[in-house]
């Protein structure tokens, strides 16, 4: 179905359904009753075969389809999330360089698996045990989502995992190998009536808190960056058709406008205010076994303290199962090189506590963890470990990206929002 197929089509709230029922329209996009998101948007995927499905169910429309478009959308533009199918509305656009290393392999997205590597070599290296260590030497030290920006630091406890290089290991890594095309996303807020049912962390925008409070992360919920393809453009004649808290802050509605909601200027001082740790510049690709991985890293800002410098970054990752068989994503192993010639190796078990499982049904997952090194740059790459419905295991690559710095230090005020509930992340997690 081309998309202008889909323009003028209802939007409509109703059960969670893996497809249209008899008679629906193809287009139509089905929620649970409690403001959840169904698993895909009608249309988009194919419904099983041979299935019946009887429902019992009241439907209230909710807005309708609008052409999508090529070029950029405009402030206030409501959505609704291609893979994930939450509702959103577009607060302004960034600009960022992918790098996908697909385009440079294009045999890599396949209906067909090749056999992977010698498993018992890959099982050679024992699963390291992550312990916190109040005070940790200039190597990088990778933390997940959850815990805090401190001194505290997740450290490999083998000495096999750990290991040291010269600058020169990094050329074999640098993204920038990969010719980086521009292309457009968005920062959005999310309906949080649906945000219990997105396989996705809504709270994985943070930032580092006030100096005196190093010890914390804080995160904006419901906040998110989507790209320019991932948007299914809706209107709506409701005055306030999204559920946030910062929606009226920002936005207000313009009913001649197009889109009806136009933002004011608390969004325009937010969006100045806050630019630095917003900013996101890079973004990563890579496929395999028909698995895609995107990465997405953003400067976070520098802690000081008489001894030392530490630099922090967040990343975000989403894999993307692109084929027709289940995956389980079952352990990560992460290489974190730092320009202080330091190269550290992180393995452990599935991400931010869960081992979730890509299905042709529910294919996708995202999640946001965090990076720091005593060390103004570095780079990080790796591998997922997955393993198939059909008992097959393989390593799907991470790509590589570099962190990098920025000169300003982002990290000694909190940034301003209208919000009173920004929500306190800190290491007792």
């Amino acid at each position: 179905m081309r998309r202008d197929e889909l323009a003028g089509a209802s939007v409509q709230v109703g059960p969670a359904m893996s497809h249209a029922p008899p008679g629906g329209h193809p287009a139509e996009a089905w929620r649970q009753e409690a403001g959840g998101v169904s698993d895909q948007v009608s249309g988009v995927l194919n419904p099983p075969e041979n299935c019946i499905t009887r429902h019992l169910y009241r439907l209230a429309e909710v807005g309708r389809l609008v052409e999508a478009r090529d070029d950029r959308y405009e402030t206030g533009q409501l959505f609704l999330h291609r893979i994930f199918g939450y509702r959103g509305v577009i607060l302004f656009p960034w600009t960022a360089r992918v790098y996908d290393r697909d385009l440079h392999n294009p045999g890599k997205i396949s209906a067909t698996t090749t056999a992977s590597a010698n498993p018992t070599q890959q099982n050679r290296t024992k699963e390291a045990t992550l312990r916190v260590k109040a005070n940790t030497s200039a190597t990088p030290t990778a933390a997940q989502s959850g815990d805090a920006p401190s001194s505290a630091a997740f450290e490999a406890n083998a000495a096999e995992s750990t290991g040291t290089t010269n600058v020169g290991t990094a050329s074999q890594v640098d993204p920038k190998e990969v010719k980086g095309k521009v292309q457009t996303f968005y920062q959005v807020l999310i309906d949080t009536r649906d945000c219990p049912y997105i396989r996705a962390q809504t709270e994985a925008v943070t930032f580092l808190g006030n100096q005196d409070s190093n010890r914390s992360l804080y995160a904006i919920p419901g906040l998110d960056y989507v790209a320019h393809e991932d948007i299914m453009p809706y209107s709506s004649s409701e005055k306030s058709p999204l559920q946030h808290e910062l929606f009226d802050k920002f936005l207000t509605h313009a009913p001649d406008a197009d889109p009806p909601f136009v933002g004011q200027d608390t969004l325009k001082a937010w969006q100045e205010k806050n630019h630095p740790w917003l900013d996101m510049s890079d973004v990563h690709k890579e496929t395999t076994e028909n698995v895609r991985i995107t990465v997405i890293p953003f400067y976070m800002g520098c802690r000081e303290t008489p001894a030392s410098s530490v630099y922090w970054w967040r990343y975000c990752i989403r894999l993307e199962n692109l084929g027709e068989l289940s995956v389980q994503l079952r352990e990560r192993h992460w290489r974190i090189f730092s320009l202080s010639g330091t190269l550290e190796t992180v393995r452990g078990r599935g991400v931010v506590g869960q081992e979730p499982i890509l299905s042709p049904r529910l294919p996708a997952f995202q999640y946001s963890s965090h990076v720091s090194l005593q060390a103004p740059s570095g780079h990080m790459w790796g591998t997922f470990r997955l393993e198939r419905e059909d008992g097959y295991s393989f390593d799907c690559k991470i790509p590589p990206f570099s962190l990098e710095s920025k000169p300003d230090d982002l990290g000694t005020s909190t940034p301003a929002t209208p919000s009173a509930h920004d929500m306190k992340r800190d290491d007792s997690d």
